[in-house]
């Protein structure tokens, strides 16, 4: 299926103010409400323990229950400093790079991309991200909500206190290279997440305005419930897909480097030991939770970026509307 590059309607594609603007508010609202399942899901995942025969399965139900009983409720917002502080740049890289790919791969002529056009350009655009912004932003998060001590007791003091205090202890004592621990991994896993959510989300969208059209319904935006439906089912395909490479790729940033022991040789002992000694299931530690906070997550996301970007739009101040515009 080919679609029209800046959509249906002939309007040029989002400028990057738009980008940033809709693209920032969105992943902020997106992190506010979906932050504590991606907690749980850490905790899940770094939990090295086999389940005994016998024992009560430790779901995301538990471990959440856990984490408030032992750390308060704040203890579900652990990294949440660093989230906020990326997520920004993060949602801004990801639309305004995504749009630029999109150009790049679509027919020079008809100005159209087919799916396997939007495919590469959300695979190129998640690997960017992670490059640009994601990989050390996880690292600091996971090193945050790695501490289980209690938020409600002043006398238990943590070795990373915050965001800033995280990143600053870790190039300390670990270097610079140590916040891109993970990146060919935060890359594959990025690269592949947008590649599906944006290809799924582009052919439901599609499918709806056609629907609309055809149906008499009207056309132009979507109703906001039906961007929340066709967000929240691309953003569940993703994790799916990929949710080896994010369990890895979570203890691996949590560990300091080994001296002379390659990225690739611990990715391989990281994955050995846990087929060892946790059994396959182990890959897939914290599936549920991770797709209940991608998969409403992005729901939250593609709803308030269309939403926001749609009224940018129709406002028509200059540095917004303007071809111009220069990052």
């Amino acid at each position: 299926m080919a679609t029209k590059v800046g959509g249906k309607d002939g309007k040029a594609p989002p400028t990057a103010a738009t980008n940033l603007i809709a693209g920032g508010g969105a992943g902020m609202m997106e992190a506010l409400v979906c932050h504590p399942l991606d907690t749980i899901k850490v905790r899940m995942q770094l939990s090295r323990r086999a389940r005994q025969p016998g024992a009560p399965k430790r779901g995301f139900i538990r471990t959440g229950s856990e984490i408030v009983k032992r750390e308060t409720p704040l203890g579900l917002y652990k990294g949440l400093g660093a989230v906020l502080t990326g997520i920004v740049p993060k949602m801004a890289i990801r639309f305004t790079s995504f749009e630029a790919y999109k150009q790049m791969l679509a027919d020079s002529e008809t100005k159209t991309i087919t799916g396997r056009g939007t495919f590469l350009a959300g695979l190129a655009a998640g690997v960017t991200e992670a490059v640009a912004v994601v990989t050390p932003m996880e690292v600091v998060k996971i090193r945050l909500q790695a501490q289980h001590h209690s938020m409600a007791d002043p006398l238990d003091i943590p070795k990373y206190r915050n965001a800033a205090h995280a990143l600053y202890t870790v190039v300390k004592e670990e270097g610079v290279g140590a916040l891109y621990r993970g990146v060919s991994l935060t890359a594959l896993r990025q690269g592949s997440n947008q590649a599906v959510n944006f290809t799924a989300y582009t052919y439901f969208k599609e499918a709806l305005l056609r629907w609309r059209e055809e149906g008499g319904r009207g056309s132009g935006q979507l109703p906001s419930w039906q961007t929340t439906v066709i967000g929240l089912v691309s953003g569940a395909m993703g994790p799916l897909s990929n949710a080896p490479i994010d369990t890895i790729k979570t203890r691996l940033q949590k560990t300091p480097a080994e001296e002379g022991v390659s990225a690739f040789r611990r990715i391989s002992v990281i994955a050995g030991e846990m087929f060892k000694q946790e059994g396959v299931h182990a890959f897939y530690k914290g599936i549920t939770p991770r797709i209940m906070r991608v998969a409403p997550g992005q729901a939250v996301t593609f709803t308030v970026y269309e939403y926001l970007k749609d009224k940018l739009e129709k406002s028509g101040p200059s540095v917004i509307s303007g071809s111009r515009y220069e990052e």
